[in-house]
Order: structure tokens, then C-alpha cells, then sequence
């Protein structure tokens, strides 16, 4: 931890406390804390690579865009100065920090069809909120590593005597090709802005119903992409319900949700960000400017990606199940 008690409480006004500070989880980008005291919680996103402060702007206006459309959320809170993110510098290094309402709930349960309906209205209405954006989406969702650039990895994590690297291999030289051919540029006709992790650990269910979390990675990307790559996460992955998958299609449809999955193509999405996941967790896990901490999680983070990479025979499954859900 970069910063302290004292340093959230006094950017943020919060009062002399006492205050504890709490470790909660950690994900690939950053930790996240339990900040509390005087009879309050709130949650700590400490980012461990840096934030693109234009990007948190982005972030703050979706958020509040969705909201006035009766999306819950976590607020994201500005500090004294006004920004939504903090910059702490620490002998030991740098980071930088948000604030968030503390949520108290349960983890959201995608086989519940109630669930299902929440999720699917709540996506068509996201696409509502950031309809007419025009920005390029970021790389991260439209393109992934070359042959040459996978090869040359390998090449390190081999010298490096990773335990995974002959599984790295043999992915290289089978699954990511197959799924790199798939990964195209977006149509600018379909494009969004919004929340791009639509994922089922995003979502807690508190005693008013289920809140939307983790907005770090709000951007535009097309539509129907995120739409694909939510469905196959949603309807369980490589192990797809197409019962759950057609369920949550027709609540997106049923409110005003436009996107359509058309074949292998409209889960672009979804192969670019698993196969650059797989890559710069590869790279983190060979680099010794970070922490020994941080390569150990980088290298638990490839061997868990390498044994869920989405298949190709499932969404074409995924694909010809929607096919009737228009």
C-alpha cells in the first residue's frame, strides 16, 4: 500500500476519524480496500499501473448517465480539488487512488432468471445512455498480438523458466491464431460509449437489488460486441446455457437493446481482450521492475486464462442459439 489512512481521509474530507484500512481483494490492475470509520465504509480503488485521468472523466459521466437511467451504482466520489482520481507518491513508488461508495451484498447468481432480466434491461439501457459516440475504441478491443510479438515472448518466458511456458507454446501455435483471426476493427456505425467489463463479479446484490460495479474500463466499443461478449460470459462461458444465453437476450431486446449477434465475428470483442489478457499477464510475469508479489499474480493469471480461453465451436453454438431471439 502506497498511501494511508490519514492521506484518503484528508483528500477526501472525511474528518479526523479513527480510520482502518482493510485489504478486500485484489484483481489485475489494482487492490481494492475497505476504508472506514466513524460508522461509514467506503471502498479504495488503489490502481497499481497508473490511470488514464481522461478515461476516469469518461467513467464519472457514464456512471452518472446510467444512474439518472436507474442503474445502481457505487458513486465515484471527486476529491478536495475536485478530480476523481489521486495521485500518492511513496518512496517505494507511485500509484493512484479513487473513492467509491462502500456495497454490502451477495455475489451476483447468473443462473437466476431474475438476475438474467436485471442484467439484460440494464445492458440495453447502458447502449441507451452512451449512444453517439464516435471515438475510436481503444486497441485493447480491436486488435491482439501478432504471430511474430507471441514468438518473441515465448522465447522470454522460456529463458525465464516459467513452469507454463511449453502451455504458452502450444496456445500460441493453435488457439490464438484460430481466435486472432477473428479480431477486426468496429463498425463506427455501432458504437457505444460503456461499461466494457460486463461481467457477473461486477455485479453485488445489496438489500435494494443488484448494484453495478467496477466502471474503470468505461470506453466506446461497438455494441454488439459487448453484447456477444457479455452473453457467452453470462450464460456460463465455454460451459454456455443457451437457455440463460436466450433469457438474457430477449430482456435486452424486450428493452430496446439493438444489437444482434451474427456468427464468429460479433465476439471480436471478446477474443481481443482474452488473447491481450493472456499477453501483458505474460509480459508482467517475466518483468523485474515490479514486485515479486506482482509477477506471482501475473503468473496465476496466465495459467487460469490458458484453461478458460473461449473456444470458437461455442460461441458458433452461442451464435446459432440467439439466432431466433431478434
Amino acid at each position: 500500500m502506497h498511501f494511508t489512512a490519514d492521506f484518503i481521509a484528508e483528500t477526501y474530507q472525511l474528518g479526523s476519524g479513527p480510520w482502518a484500512m482493510t485489504p478486500v481483494t485484489r484483481g489485475a490492475l489494482g487492490q481494492i480496500w475497505r476504508f472506514s470509520g466513524n460508522g461509514s465504509s467506503w471502498a479504495v480503488k488503489e490502481l497499481l499501473f497508473g490511470c488514464d485521468e481522461e478515461q476516469v472523466s469518461q467513467e464519472a459521466a457514464l456512471r452518472q448517465a446510467a444512474e439518472d437511467l436507474g442503474i445502481a451504482s457505487p458513486r465515484l466520489f471527486p476529491n478536495r480539488h475536485g478530480a476523481y482520481v489521486s495521485h500518492v507518491t511513496a518512496p517505494s513508488g507511485g500509484s493512484c487512488v479513487k473513492l467509491y461508495d462502500w456495497i454490502d451484498g451477495a455475489k451476483a447468481d447468473a443462473s437466476d432468471p431474475g438476475i438474467l432480466d436485471w442484467f439484460g434491461r440494464t445492458m440495453a439501457l447502458l447502449h441507451t445512455a452512451g449512444q453517439g459516440a464516435s471515438v475510436t475504441p481503444d486497441s485493447w478491443y480491436e486488435r491482439c498480438p501478432q504471430d511474430v510479438e507471441w514468438k518473441a515472448l515465448h522465447k522470454q518466458v522460456r529463458q525465464a523458466g516459467l513452469p507454463w511456458a511449453e502451455a504458452l507454446g502450444r496456445f500460441i501455435d493453435t488457439s490464438a491464431a484460430e481466435l486472432a483471426h477473428w479480431v477486426t476493427p468496429a463498425d463506427p456505425g455501432d458504437l457505444v460509449t460503456s461499461h466494457l467489463d460486463l461481467q457477473p463479479q461486477n455485479v453485488l446484490v445489496g438489500r435494494d437489488g443488484p448494484v453495478l460495479l467496477d466502471w474503470d474500463n468505461a470506453g466506446v466499443t461497438s455494441a454488439e460486441r459487448e453484447f456477444a461478449r457479455a452473453v457467452y460470459v453470462w450464460s456460463g462461458g465455454n460451459h454456455v446455457d443457451t437457455d440463460s444465453a436466450r433469457q438474457l437476450a430477449r430482456a435486452y431486446r424486450s428493452a430496446g437493446g439493438g444489437a444482434t449477434i451474427k456468427g464468429p465475428q460479433s465476439f471480436s470483442m471478446l477474443f481481443a481482450t482474452a488473447l491481450n489478457f493472456v499477453y501483458v499477464q505474460a509480459e508482467c510475469a517475466i518483468d523485474q521492475t515490479v514486485t515479486a508479489a506482482q509477477r506471482e499474480f501475473a503468473s496465476r493469471q496466465v495459467v487460469a486464462s490458458l484453461r478458460t480461453m473461449p473456444g470458437l465451436e461455442v460461441v458458433s453454438r452461442l451464435a446459432a442459439a440467439l439466432d431466433a431471439v431478434r
